[in-house]
């Protein structure tokens, strides 16, 4: 793997550059193109299929800094792919989800108790208001106006005080395979950067920030409100999208930069992409840019573009060695990226725009103190770079099935951390995250820390996995869409093996790229390539709520005993006979919670022999008895931790001797570490 280093000024442009911008000549932003046919482009002799392109926007924009407003107007030519007419749009508006604590997005939250635009001043809210909605010929001309028709609507929950979707009746319809040319003109306010999106001084992520056609699938328009539960869901097509911010300040999106235009004391950027699923910018004054070339052997190379925060310009290297980490281990496991560049914004310190991911563009974040080995900024470029496969390029409805993307990723990521970034120790975060602490040799664990069990301890059973996402307890739809089904899809890892788990994955990848999968899809894929019938353990992992959780109940090993009345010449004659040689060993392995898996159980013996038996686990419990010459020391249930699902780990060993003064060494040299890291701390700040 190659990384080649550029480096570039923040919000500067060579003389060059500037000369040679200022004689472009401006001309009118296209509002209507030609049909994209679907196309098949060959990397390597690799067949990778592109997207139908069914839906293109052309998008002009201007910031206003200072108010934090934005005004846009954009050309939306939509095809229409179903096999019934369209009679209406849906257009979603979701920057209203922060408009107003009455919307569904923040009612949402405050059911789980969060209510962060409860005490926020005016400034802090957004909104996104339409003033100009037409259905225009190819060549421009306004066929008809919508905005007489233009109406809020709230299919979900009925809230009328919710206004982030709404919807237009057309007086003529569009059939299949027609297209249609809706032209919107609109502004709106940035909230206070918030859920990965908005502003905060003069750091801008944009992001769902333009009015986004709904999806109109075989049945009709399937298009809900802005939920504080769920993602997106949106066709592939071409952005061409055009931005206007003050001269000094440096631009980052979705795709790559074609050209930049000089507009009084600002500059136009146009970035252009094909065969994405949305469009996502940031843009400060403060960026530092950095660039690398990501190389490696049977991978097509990326351009990495990334911009950075002032105080963490340090951490570059870092930030492009974990997104490459990424595009390798992910191509040469699943699949190829197939764009030519990918853009990291390293957000600054209190926003909370972190996490977010769009096509070839993804928010990471970090701290200005960042200690080695801690995975941090590692871990967040993973998952940004990761969430491109199982997001915008395995285009899920994240409305419904969010954990068809947030869990494939979740999955994926902690494993790319597993091999490529040990060790990763455990960072404790004080003052606001500003200071670290880290606790020496306390490495976090693929299998329960990186897949989240702790959450999922918390919350697992809220709520079966297959409830659509909209509909799940708030708070606990992460948990689910991520942590259970990345502990769901890390079982089945254990039980099929490694190499079936990854060509189950490359399969749906290779199967469903440029598409839209459902989780039948996914089940479908795991079934045909490991040959096994799984749905015994879908229907309990996925479509139910269930818990698992196995356990060693009793555990004796005794010297064989015998009393009673035996039978002998003189008729029945009372016996006690201890055997001198022989212990039997009994165990009880019990199933406490209502999900079933098959287990092992392990007994080992003084003399280190031990013994294996399989429990399809389907009693409530069951027992097993072994004689042999030495009594048993120990006995596990699932000793290889195979089913990762298991709430309680904790019950599923017993000793036949407590062992008190390990665990008290353990724990007292553990004490210890920590008490001297603390001291050592505490003399460098005094």
């Amino acid at each position: 793997m190659t990384l080649v280093t550029h480096a570039t000024r923040p919000g500067r442009l060579t003389l060059a550059l500037c000369l040679a911008l200022l004689t472009l000549v401006a001309v009118d932003h296209p509002r209507a193109q030609p049909e994209v046919p679907l196309e098949r482009l060959r990397n390597d002799g690799v067949t990778a299929t592109r997207s139908a392109r069914n839906i293109n926007y052309y998008i002009d924009v201007a910031l206003d800094p200072a108010a934090r407003l934005l005004t846009g107007s954009e050309t939306i030519t939509w095809r229409n792919t179903g096999v019934v007419a369209a009679y209406s749009i849906r257009l979603h508006l979701y920057w209203n989800a922060f408009s107003t604590t009455d919307s569904t997005w923040l009612k949402q939250r405050a059911l789980s108790g969060d209510t962060p635009f409860q005490q926020r001043p005016e400034s802090d809210f957004g909104f996104m208001e339409v003033t100009g909605l037409e259905v225009v010929a190819a060549d421009g001309t306004v066929v008809e106006n919508l905005m007489p028709a233009l109406r809020y609507i709230s299919p979900s929950d009925r809230n009328p005080s919710d206004r982030s979707l709404a919807a237009a009746q057309m007086t003529k319809a569009v059939e299949p395979d027609e297209t249609l040319h809706l032209r919107v003109r609109w502004r709106g306010r940035f909230p206070r950067n918030f859920d990965r999106t908005g502003a905060i001084n003069d750091y801008f992520v944009a992001a769902q920030w333009f009015p986004k056609l709904g999806m109109f699938e075989p049945g009709g328009w399937m298009a809900h409100q802005s939920f504080a539960n769920a993602g997106g869901y949106s066709d592939f097509g071409r952005y061409d999208v055009r931005i206007t911010v003050p001269a000094d300040w440096t631009v980052g999106a979705t795709g790559a930069e074609e050209a930049r235009t000089a507009a009084g004391a600002n500059i136009v950027h146009r970035y252009v992409q094909d065969d994405v699923n949305d469009f996502a910018w940031t843009t400060s004054p403060a960026f530092v840019e950095r660039q690398q070339r990501f190389e490696h052997p049977g991978i097509p190379g990326v351009e990495m573009r990334l911009l950075l925060q002032p105080e963490h310009a340090q951490q570059a290297d870092r930030h492009f060695a974990a997104t490459a980490t990424a595009l390798r281990y992910y191509g040469e496991w699943f699949g190829r990226y197939p764009y030519q560049q990918i853009t990291i914004v390293d957000p600054p310190f209190q926003s909370t725009s972190a996490g977010g991911s769009y096509p070839t563009f993804f928010v990471a974040g970090t701290h200005w103190l960042a200690p080695g080995g801690s995975n941090q900024p590692e871990a967040a470029a993973i998952q940004g770079a990761g969430r491109q496969f199982w997001q915008s390029i395995v285009s899920t409805n994240q409305v419904d099935h969010e954990w068809l993307s947030q869990g494939l990723n979740q999955y994926a990521q902690a494993r790319v951390q597993s091999v490529a970034f040990e060790s990763n120790l455990l960072v404790e975060r004080f003052f606001g995250g500003l200071i670290p602490w880290q606790v020496g040799e306390m490495a976090l664990m693929r299998a329960t820390d990186l897949n989240g069990m702790d959450r999922y301890r918390r919350d697992g059973d809220r709520d079966a996995l297959a409830t659509p996402t909209q509909l799940m307890w708030p708070g606990a739809d992460e948990t689910l869409s991520a942590n259970k089904s990345a502990l769901m899809l890390h079982t089945l890892e254990r039980r099929l093996g490694w190499e079936t788990m990854r060509r189950v994955m490359a399969t749906y990848f290779d199967r469903w790229r440029f598409r839209h999968p459902t989780p039948e899809d996914f089940i479908a894929v795991a079934t045909e390539v490991s040959g096994k019938d799984l749905q015994w353990f879908f229907d309990q992992a996925y479509r139910s709520s269930m818990r698992f959780d196995y356990a060693i109940e009793r555990l004796d090993s005794e010297l064989v005993s015998s009393r009673g009345m035996i039978d002998g010449p003189a008729g029945p004659t009372f016996k006690d006979v201890t055997s001198a040689d022989t212990y039997r060993t009994t165990v009880v392995a019990r199933r406490l919670e209502a999900g079933q898996f098959p287990v092992d159980v392990l007994v080992t013996f003084s003399n280190g022999e031990q013994v294996r038996e399989t429990w399809d686990g389907l009693a409530r419990w069951q027992t097993f008895t072994f004689d042999r010459p030495v009594p048993a020391v120990s006995v596990k249930v699932d000793p290889e931790r195979v089913l990762l699902l298991d709430t309680h780990y904790t019950n599923n060993s017993r000793l036949m001797a407590p062992a008190n003064e390990a665990a008290a060494t353990k724990w007292s040299l553990r004490w210890m570490v920590w008490l001297q890291d603390a001291l050592m701390t505490y003399a460098f700040f005094v």
